[in-house]
């Protein structure tokens, strides 16, 4: 059973309202079973919203209580993010997912890299809050552009 974000699949649940879908990952799941998710519709917020980063740290800091994710105009949103991760984790054991197929750089589903907080468009190496609490309960993570690569 694989899990993959919302958006990739055009959903309208980005940060925008928009969507971020890719053929290539609805190609990839045509003949698989998967579940759809967004964390952070999932922890309560909405669509649109206020893009959120990850201010001075990765998902694993925001885990472990030492950083927190914040808005653009710098709302703590940190509690939105770790219940949507919290979640989606659960239904990830529910239902038995092997692999999470996760939006790029996002603080919630960032896989290796993410945004560094400073809402400059600028990387940083790191996983965003839902990504990182699947890998840290053995779910494989990966991002659209390497999704092929765990199959």
């Amino acid at each position: 059973m694989y899990m993959v974000s919302a958006c990739l699949l055009g959903c309208d649940c980005k940060y925008s309202g928009g969507n971020n879908r890719n053929e290539d990952v609805i190609s990839f799941l045509q003949d698989k079973e998967y579940i759809k998710v967004c964390p952070e519709i999932e922890g309560g917020l909405s669509t649109p919203r206020e893009p959120s980063e990850i201010l001075d740290g990765t998902g694993n800091d925001v885990l472990a209580g030492n950083s927190k994710v914040i808005t653009k105009t710098g709302v703590d949103v940190t509690d939105n993010f770790v219940l949507g991760a919290q979640k989606i984790l659960k239904e990830a054991i529910l239902n038995k997912v092997k692999m999470a197929i996760l939006k790029s750089k996002s603080p919630s589903c960032g896989c290796g890299i993410i945004y560094d907080g400073s809402f400059s468009g600028t990387i940083r190496q790191g996983n965003g809050v839902t990504a990182e609490l699947l890998l840290k309960n053995g779910i494989d993570v990966c991002d659209e552009s390497s999704f092929c690569q765990g199959e």
